[in-house]
């Protein structure tokens, strides 16, 4: 008899190969794969793929189990080696001794210097940390700042850190991936949260873009309606006005061209002005990182073209 490995090994199985019924039993405790119509014992030495021990109850199972965590791109060794806790505290629990704790915190500080071999991983160190600090200030989450991990170590590959600040990667990491996933963050957004310059962020996310041949759509209106309108606290009502707005304005070819910020700054103000909901050109001004002038214009070009009154 053949040994099988691997659950996906056994689940091909599905009929009899000697009377060609599919009443197949699978014996775990015994490790065999039997028909139930004739007694063919169709395998009889397979290996099983759970733990060795049993438990009774899921805090039981927590306390046995020795596999770690699962692999992460937000740590420079991908999660794989062993970290030493600072909690002082053994297995058990228990309170480490005050002897035993400067022969632990030397280990500690050993171990941490073996994680780190290289520039690489010394990189990889500093810049993954910031992207989880910035990316749970911008609301990211976990999935997106996985991506952006992925995306700064391709980078980092292609040795475009080279002459360039970690801060700036890491913003123009964050910047790409957010349009990649139309999460609607604008530049001053990831600027003001990365603490990097506006014309350094764009300059590394057009480095990053175009090294790593990433393609993008263009930006659309409606990517940043939803988040203004949280901002400004506005309801469900003035959303769906604001969506429909630029709609309109689509159809009668009126965004092309336009900064699409700007653009849904000015549907949002009319919307609310709609529906009674009005919030000020400096406010919308200040959550969209546009000028009150271009809400003025945008918001102007849009009520004529669309017939629409202004209370």
């Amino acid at each position: 008899m053949s040994i099988v490995e691997s659950p996906g090994d056994i689940e091909h199985i599905t009929k009899c190969h000697e009377c060609s019924s599919r009443k197949i039993e699978r014996d775990e405790t015994r490790g065999e794969v039997v028909c139930s119509d004739c007694g063919l014992v169709i395998e009889d030495n397979i290996i099983d793929q759970g733990a060795e021990w049993r438990v009774f109850s899921p805090e039981e199972g927590d306390q046995r189990a020795r596999t770690g965590s699962p692999s992460t791109q937000l740590l420079h060794d991908k999660g794989l080696s062993t970290e030493i806790d600072w909690q002082n505290r053994d297995y058990s629990g228990r309170v480490i001794s005050g002897a035993s704790r400067t022969q632990y915190h030397r280990m500690r500080k050993w171990q941490r210097r073996a994680r780190i071999t290289n520039t690489h991983d010394r990189n990889l160190s500093q810049a993954l940390p910031e992207i989880s600090r910035i990316g749970n200030n911008l609301g990211m989450s976990k999935n997106v700042q996985q991506e952006v991990a992925a995306v700064y170590r391709k980078a980092l590959e292609k040795k475009l850190a080279r002459g360039r600040s970690i801060d700036a990667l890491v913003a123009a990491s964050i910047y790409l991936v957010c349009n990649m996933n139309n999460l609607g963050r604008t530049l001053d957004e990831v600027s003001k949260s990365t603490r990097v310059g506006r014309k350094e962020l764009t300059r590394c996310y057009k480095i990053i873009k175009r090294e790593l041949g990433i393609r993008l759509r263009v930006n659309h209106p409606t990517d940043f309606v939803g988040g203004f309108c949280s901002k400004l606290g506005l309801p469900a009502e003035t959303l769906s006005k604001t969506l429909e707005i630029i709609s309109l304005a689509e159809k009668m070819e009126l965004i092309d061209g336009k900064r699409p910020t700007g653009l849904a700054a000015a549907a949002i103000y009319i919307a609310a002005n709609q529906t009674n909901r009005i919030r000020t050109q400096r406010e919308i001004a200040d959550i969209s990182s546009v000028t009150e002038v271009t809400i003025r214009n945008r918001y102007k070009e849009l009520a004529m073209a669309l017939d629409i009154k202004m209370q």
